[in-house]
């Protein structure tokens, strides 16, 4: 297993900008506190030419994939979803680019048509060729599994939601990916931990996730939301499945704690015999420069059959 056979990059939570200016009729309801939230702030934090910088470094770092989880949009306009879609194309072609939603992409219950109409190229799915969620994709020995955490929520609240049957319908995935002998890689906008998060921003129903992930494993489990590189685990039925967050790939406030970056792992070998490695990638402490932040500590037993060999996060 020496040669690397998939290179995955994570990147999330672009939150694309400059916001393009908004009919009065479009800024009804939850709207108008995005609006003001965005020009009396959000503007500032999130830079669009670090966000430049950090889709250049990813092209030359030549992934097989990429997986973008969410935020790509801010307050759900019409017009940003047409701005997201050229975006989108910078990372690469459809076929090599995964898309789920955040909070920020269905921001209002009007947001859903054109969200899922926009963005079906980057959910289109083995099974389900019209970009509905779950989706499976199969890119060599890797099975990426896409679910949506993203519904419309009123004012003030960030939470997410998978639904019954959308948690019921990745079971089956996992399982089918198992059974097919694939490394199994979740993607969703939200952390999956019951703990992540207050009940304002975390996923409602993330025990019952949980729960399915104990029954049915998962390789890794991919989200953004929370703007920061973080490493958690959920138990699952052979071995602990590793939950990694990512930063926001644009913000580049000098004094924030979390500043733009992206993930990168590479996986080797199939699910009866893998590895997987993770590494920070962002805007280095005080430069305006993107390179490497170390290894990502995924902290993964060794059960039979399966071998890991990770070191320890630099400074």
């Amino acid at each position: 297993m020496a040669t690397v056979q998939f290179r995955l990059a994570h990147l999330t939570d672009p939150h694309l900008g400059p916001l393009p200016r908004p009919r009065r009729r479009e800024l009804l309801g939850k709207r108008v506190t995005g609006y003001l939230n965005w020009t009396r702030g959000r503007s500032l934090v999130h830079d669009m030419a670090t966000l430049s910088h950090i889709v250049a470094d990813i092209r030359a770092q030549n992934p097989d994939h990429v997986a973008m989880t969410g935020d790509i949009a801010n307050i759900g306009l019409p017009a940003e979803f047409q701005l997201a879609r050229k975006w989108l194309e910078t990372l690469g072609p459809p076929d090599d680019v995964s898309f789920v939603p955040g909070n920020h992409d269905a921001y209002v219950r009007g947001s859903l048509p054109d969200l899922a109409r926009v963005f079906a190229p980057w959910t289109k799915g083995e099974n389900e060729p019209d970009g509905r969620f779950p989706y499976l994709r199969v890119r060599g020995k890797v099975a990426l599994i896409g679910l949506s955490s993203a519904v419309p929520t009123p004012f003030f609240i960030a939470s997410g939601r998978l639904g019954r049957r959308q948690i019921e319908l990745a079971e089956k995935l996992l399982a089918e990916a198992a059974g097919r002998d694939l490394v199994r890689v979740v993607m969703l906008h939200h952390s999956p931990r019951t703990d992540a998060a207050s009940l304002a921003r975390g996923l409602t129903d993330a025990r019952d996730f949980e729960e399915m992930i104990g029954r049915t494993g998962a390789e890794l489990i991919l989200h953004g939301h929370n703007h920061r590189l973080s490493v958690s685990h959920i138990e699952g039925p052979k071995r602990r499945a590793p939950v990694v967050g990512a930063p926001s790939a644009s913000i580049a406030r000098p004094a924030s704690r979390h500043r733009a970056g992206y993930n990168l792992f590479e996986i080797t070998g199939s699910l009866r015999d893998y590895e997987i490695k993770g590494f920070a990638r962002g805007l280095l402490p005080g430069t305006t420069t993107i390179g490497d932040l170390g290894p990502i500590p995924l902290g993964l037993s060794s059960p039979r059959g399966v071998r890991s060999r990770f070191r320890k996060v630099q400074g």
